[in-house]
């Protein structure tokens, strides 16, 4: 249904006009042969604002009359009015990625600036990955034990969309940030969490979410009672995720951001009539038989959804933090008004992972959701680095 990499990628309506056989050619930082499978789509973005700041002219830009019928593009950094794409993604990721390749400029490595930065990035995402392990660890460990923390680990790393986290994407970087913040949090260290939620709302616009958690968690414990102080400085901790994410909406990054993805990308926050239209299509497509990589695609996708939920589910009375962070990044992801790459942000769920290892107590399953998820990731990973839509 989904293994047929002659190309174009026709999953959806508009990823044909992507994936024809050397469209990555036609695209600067998708092109350069080092480390090259572990770029594709988005990369490209993350890369140029790595290699060259927002305002790259290697990257497509449009104007501000642009629309779907009026496809007026520009060049970024010559036009007037004229708004790259870059501005649609956030700056930690890239801003760190071009930290480390300043580090690699100088070393006779033999590859080119591109290729530089391609490394630094996918060390940022491993490093991001790691964090997020030992986050993720330490968040299940008093919920499951030893066993059940280290198979939660596991089964994030073979989920199917699990590969993002050694790309050139947010992935990485955002689970370190966000398990890091929650495992914090859930041993009372109020300063390194706020610190970790901050960095998190800088790199995704989900980060900002965090402060649910927190706010549940200083409510929960009552902080008031051990007087006023404490209570002003923990409360100030909590609502860092939305303080950080504000100061992030006073800089032109804010603008530009809002303006490319109405424009280009058509998302945006609680879209709620354009959600449910594109979820009741998506619903219809796995009943039409028209497209089976259709069908493929979208079941994967309201798979993970479900698997999200049920898994806050199960840890609604253990806890309640988690749970509740959990259903607002879905709610988050399910009314941005695209019914894609719901794969990849459920990973940001730590309770996804929590019920996965609850139900990997029984060997059965243990080996059968081990073989059917490792058997779709290496699926997932072959389209990627042919350039074809995962998610």
């Amino acid at each position: 249904m989904r293994l047929d990499l002659k190309g174009p990628d026709a999953v959806l309506e508009w990823t044909a006009e992507e994936t024809w056989p050397g469209f990555e050619q036609t695209r600067y930082y998708l092109s350069d042969p080092f480390m090259n499978s572990h770029v594709a789509w988005d990369s490209e973005y993350y890369l140029s604002i790595a290699a060259a700041g927002y305002d790259d002219p290697k990257v497509q830009a449009v104007a501000g009359d642009y629309s779907w019928q009026n496809k007026h593009f520009c060049t970024a950094g010559r036009d007037v009015d004229c708004y790259s794409l870059n501005y649609a993604f956030f700056p930690l990721y890239p801003w760190l990625t071009r930290v480390f390749a300043l580090a690699l400029k100088w070393l006779p490595l033999g590859i080119t600036w591109v290729g530089k930065v391609t490394l630094a990035a996918v060390m940022v995402s491993l490093l991001g990955t790691l964090a997020a392990l030992f986050g993720l660890y330490s968040l299940l460990l008093p919920h499951l034990g030893e066993e059940g923390a280290y198979r939660a680990l596991f089964f994030m790393l073979i989920f199917p969309s699990g590969f993002f986290l050694a790309q050139v994407y947010t992935e990485g970087l955002f689970l370190g940030l966000t398990f890091t913040a929650l495992a914090f949090l859930q041993k009372r260290k109020w300063s390194w969490a706020a610190l970790a939620a901050a960095l998190a709302a800088w790199t995704r616009p989900g980060g900002a979410i965090l402060l649910l958690p927190m706010a549940v968690v200083w409510w929960r414990d009552r902080c008031w009672q051990t007087g006023w102080k404490n209570a002003i400085a923990k409360g100030l901790a909590a609502i860092t995720p939305a303080l950080s994410y504000g100061v992030w909406a006073l800089t032109p990054l804010a603008q530009r951001f809002h303006l490319v993805e109405d424009l280009y990308f058509g998302r945006g926050l609680l879209s709620l009539d354009q959600s449910r239209y594109v979820w009741e299509t998506a619903y219809q497509y796995l009943f039409s038989g028209v497209n089976p990589q259709t069908v493929f695609y979208f079941s994967l996708e309201f798979i993970a959804v479900l698997l999200t939920l049920a898994g806050c589910w199960y840890m609604h009375k253990r806890a309640p933090e988690l749970a509740l962070y959990g259903l607002a990044m879905a709610g988050f992801a399910v009314t941005s008004g695209a019914v894609q790459g719901m794969q990849r942000y459920m990973l940001a769920v730590p309770c996804l992972f929590a019920l996965q290892a609850h139900w990997g107590g029984n060997r059965t399953f243990e080996r059968l959701w081990t073989l059917v998820s490792t058997l779709l990731l290496g699926l997932e990973v072959l389209l990627f680095t042919f350039n074809f839509w995962v998610a």
